[in-house]
Formats: structure tokens, sequence, C-alpha cells
């Protein structure tokens, strides 16, 4: 049985991952000078799709792009995409770049046309079983830039950060600048304590996750105690719990943090329980409730 064609979406048209091509003097190829969004899709429904557009608008605006899609656009887009890739659990990708320049040259020029390209991912369901296992991570200063509120494709700075992780043989890294927790290299931050879920809140130094606002949304609809705020490196130590939380990761529970047990060193009560109602959200989706 031959493999599945994967067709993508590159500037209207759809055709072949093979054969999608860009030019080698486009701005987002030669600068990182683009955004992109990555949508969860359960049951072919988008999750929280105004969230994901409402945030990559803030990305464009942030890099003086014009959208080159209105909303109408972007859902056409990514339900073609969807029909031309089946599948069960998936994700959007969608990229787009200032487009190609005839020289390679910083300074802006409105007059070439953006490069838009969107290709779906195919998404495993979540072992919980391996998820609750946990993971581990080391914290690590945060030499990013301070815009980090942008989903920018320049990320050769969080690939290094998850280096230093790799390097010490852990799973992540927790970022931390001037003594106080940012996020992960490619995801959000919460610890708990007492009772109380506590994250940083959102600002140029760390991403606005759509999976962090929809646990939040969870736990305060769940009578949870939250808490957005600055978090001090040393809050980290003393935390009953750590998640990280991503649209691909959703929540990770941190049992060891610089190889000591965060908390009793398993997943804690509280993730158990925020875990159940995220994944109980997800069936509502997929039920289209």
């Amino acid at each position: 049985m031959g493999k599945e064609t994967n067709i993508v979406y590159l500037n209207g048209e759809y055709l072949p991952v093979e054969e999608a091509t860009i030019s080698v003097m486009d701005r987002g190829f030669l600068f990182g000078d683009s955004v992109y969004e990555v949508i969860p899709v359960f049951g072919g429904r988008l999750l929280r799709l105004e969230d994901h557009l409402n945030r990559l608008q803030n990305s464009l605006n942030r890099i003086s792009l014009d959208n080159p899609n209105a909303d109408e656009g972007w859902i056409s887009i990514f339900e073609t995409l969807l029909e031309k890739n089946p599948g069960d659990d998936r994700a959007v990708y969608l990229q787009v770049t200032r487009g190609a320049y005839p020289r390679r040259d910083l300074t802006i020029d409105p007059q070439y046309p953006a490069t838009v390209f969107a290709m779906i991912l195919q998404v495993k369901e979540p072992n919980l079983d391996v998820v609750s296992a946990g993971i581990s991570a080391i914290t690590v200063e945060d030499f990013r830039w301070d815009a980090c509120d942008i989903k920018s494709t320049s990320l050769v700075a969080n690939v290094m950060l998850k280096q230093q992780a790799a390097q010490a043989n852990v799973d992540d890294a927790i970022l931390i600048k001037n003594g106080i927790v940012t996020e992960g290299t490619a995801s959000n931050v919460f610890l708990v304590k007492d009772g109380k879920l506590i994250t940083p809140p959102t600002g140029h130094q760390l991403l606005p996750g759509i999976t962090r606002d929809l646990v939040l949304e969870i736990a305060e609809n769940s009578a949870i105690l939250v808490e957005e705020r600055e978090v001090q490196e040393t809050e980290l130590y003393e935390a009953d719990e750590i998640w990280m939380t991503s649209s691909t990761r959703e929540i990770a529970p941190i049992i060891r943090l610089n190889a000591e047990d965060v908390g009793a060193g398993k997943a804690g009560e509280m993730w158990k329980r925020v875990m159940d109602l995220y994944q109980q959200c997800k069936q509502s989706l997929r039920a289209g409730a």
C-alpha cells in the first residue's frame, strides 16, 4: 500500500508537500521574518480557533505585517486542508512570512506579497499513563529577546535552550530571567502551592498560550484558586506540583527539577483533576458541544 500524499497550502495552491517550494530570497528563510500558529483539531473541529486567529493577528501587528486573509479566508484554507488530509486528532500549522524580495535587505517594502503556508500535522492521542509518569526538567537562564509574545519562527534561542536540556538528559527546561520564571522552551509553566494554581502573567517575556488560557478557564470554572503573578525561581523548589502546558504537550507534570523531586515526585492530585477536565473539553469538542 502506497504512502498517503500530504497536501499542503502555499500561496493559493493546494499541492503535495514534495512540490511546495519557496524562493531562497524569502525573508522567512533568510531572516526568520515570519510568524506561525499551531491549532489542535479534535473530531474535525479546531480548538479555540478565534483565540488562535487573534494571537496570529497580534503577532502580525507586532511585526508590522498585514494579515493576508480575513478570518473567513483562513477558515476556508483550514477546512480544505482537513478534507484533503483526513485523520483523527490533527493540528493545523500555518506560517506567514514577509515574502521574497529581489535583494537581501532588512528594510521592509510592503509592495511584495507575503508568503502563506499551511499544512496538517498528524497528532497521536496522548497515552495518559505515559503522561502521568511525568517529565524531568532543569532551570536555565532565559537569554532570548524581549518580544516573546510574538509567535515568531525565529526560534534558534529556543533550540539552544532545548539542547541544554537534552545535554542534561532531561525532557525540557524552565527558563529564568533575572530570578523570575518566564516559560518553558515551547510551553507555559504552572505551579501548585497549597491548593492554589499559579502562573506567570502574560507580557513581552512569554507567549500567551492558548492551552494556558484554557487551563486557567477550567480551573476558575472548577472553583480552583488561581493567581497570575510574577513567580520567583525559588518558588519552584517549594512547589507541590509544576506543570508545562502547550497545544501539543497539553498538560505535562514535571516530577523532577534539577535532579530533585517536585513535591512527592509524581503527578499530583491537582494535575489529575485538571487533566481530566481538559480531556472532557476535548471530548465535548469532538462531539460538537
